[in-house]
Formats: C-alpha cells, sequence, structure tokens
C-alpha cells in the first residue's frame, strides 16, 4: 500500500511539472504563496528561534561545569547547534503543521466539492495550478526563513547569556565568531531546500486524493502533518550523512 501511495506521489509530481498553460496566472498565485509562507510564518519563526536559542545558552551553560573549559565554548556550541540542526529542522517541523494542514485542507476541499474536477474538464492542469505555486514557495521562502531564524536563535542565545548572566557578552561574542566554518551554513540551505519541498508537496498529495466529506478532509490533513514531520526527519539524517 505504502509503495502504492509513493508511486501515485511520483506521478503527481511528474503532472505538477508539466508546462503551465499561462505563465501569467501562475505568477500572481506564486506571489501570493510566497506571502502566505514566507511573510505569514515569519513572527512565529522569529518567537520560536529566539526562545531556542535564549534556552540552548542556558542549558550549554549548565552543562559546562568544569573550570578548564572556556566560556567562549557555549557561543560556538550554540551556533553551530543552531545553524546545523535547530533552525532548520524546528523550523521545518512548525512550518509542516501551520501550512501543511492549511495546503492539505484547501486541495481537499476542492476535491471535496469537485472544484479540481471543473478545472480539469476546463482542459486546466489541475496539479500544475494547484501545487506548483505553493512547492516554488516554499522551496525559495523556507531557506529564507532558516536564515533569518539562525540569526534570531544566535541573537537570542546573546540576549538568554547576557540576562541570566551564565555568559558575558564579550565572551558569547569571542564564542561564535571563533572557528567559524561557512559550509555549515550551505548544509543547513540544502536542508531547508529539502525540507521546503515535502512541506508543500506531501501535504498537497494528502488532499488531492482524498475522499468523502469534511471528516476525511480533516483526517487527510491530519495525516499530511504526521507524514511531513516523519519525512523531514528522514530526510535531515539523510542530508547529514552526506553532506557532513
Amino acid at each position: 500500500m505504502n509503495f502504492t501511495n509513493f508511486g501515485r506521489y511520483i506521478l503527481l509530481l511528474k503532472s505538477v511539472f508539466r508546462k503551465p498553460e499561462k505563465f501569467k496566472i501562475y505568477f500572481k498565485e506564486i506571489a501570493k504563496q510566497m506571502d502566505y509562507v514566507g511573510v505569514g510564518s515569519l513572527g512565529l519563526i522569529a518567537i520560536i528561534s529566539t526562545f531556542i536559542g535564549a534556552v540552548m545558552t542556558l542549558q550549554i551553560a549548565f552543562q559546562l561545569v568544569s573550570d578548564f573549559i572556556p566560556k567562549t565554548i557555549i557561543g560556538s556550541v550554540n551556533r553551530d547547534s543552531s545553524i546545523l540542526e535547530l533552525s532548520p529542522t524546528i523550523s521545518a517541523i512548525v512550518l509542516a503543521g501551520k501550512i501543511g494542514s492549511a495546503i492539505s485542507s484547501e486541495i481537499g476541499t476542492m476535491r471535496v466539492t469537485e472544484q479540481i474536477d471543473a478545472l480539469e474538464i476546463m482542459g486546466i492542469n489541475a496539479p500544475g495550478y494547484l501545487i506548483l505555486p505553493k512547492v516554488i514557495s516554499g522551496i525559495t521562502m523556507v531557506p529564507l526563513l532558516v536564515i533569518i531564524s539562525m540569526f534570531l536563535s544566535i541573537s537570542g542565545g546573546y540576549i538568554g547569556g547576557a540576562l541570566s548572566g551564565a555568559v558575558t557578552p564579550a565572551e558569547y561574542m569571542q564564542g561564535i565568531t571563533t572557528d567559524f566554518n561557512p559550509y555549515t551554513i550551505t548544509v543547513a540551505l540544502v536542508k531547508a531546500f529539502v525540507f521546503g519541498f515535502i512541506i508543500t508537496t506531501v501535504p498537497a498529495y494528502e488532499g488531492f486524493y482524498v475522499k468523502g466529506g469534511a471528516l476525511e478532509v480533516s483526517q487527510a490533513s491530519t495525516r499530511a502533518v504526521v507524514i511531513s514531520c516523519i519525512s523531514i526527519l528522514a530526510c535531515d539524517y539523510i542530508v547529514t550523512q552526506l553532506l557532513l
């Protein structure tokens, strides 16, 4: 059964990336989706990233009980943790809940109210028209949100350390600027690109093939979020294994 679903998912993607009938209509829809995915999620990502950075600083400081380890290590550990893992993965899981459920519900409702059938009767490539703008917005806006998340997470660590007294601002700044490897940002952005693709395509698949009524739409929405989160964690491991 899972192989059947995966095959249908691949065939749906093939239809999604077919050449559009009119580029002008797609551009308007892409702009609308970018606004929803990017600007609409900015506040949520900002709050979560700042607090996670602050909490990470406190936890790292709590675990470094040895006098032989310099306090500057708190900044460098928080920096690398935020860039490589926390910002891409936590942001993606939060976005899977917010954006994924909305995409699945929207497309699922269109399916059960026969709006998708009407599009196909009019000769419009329904998967392309409904899903492609969402995919493009996902793979462009999620990496941008992750970049903002990295910055705010590291800034949150600075604020948390300064307020609690766990690490002085000077020590923290020295820690985040010492031995920085720019390649970690490349890895994080590759993850963000993959996660953006998953967050938009998996819920779209669940919504597109839903059958029944309102209850089935809600079940498909829940299933989309669960599968998206599991796929994000699996791909997180694969990308990390390949690139690091």
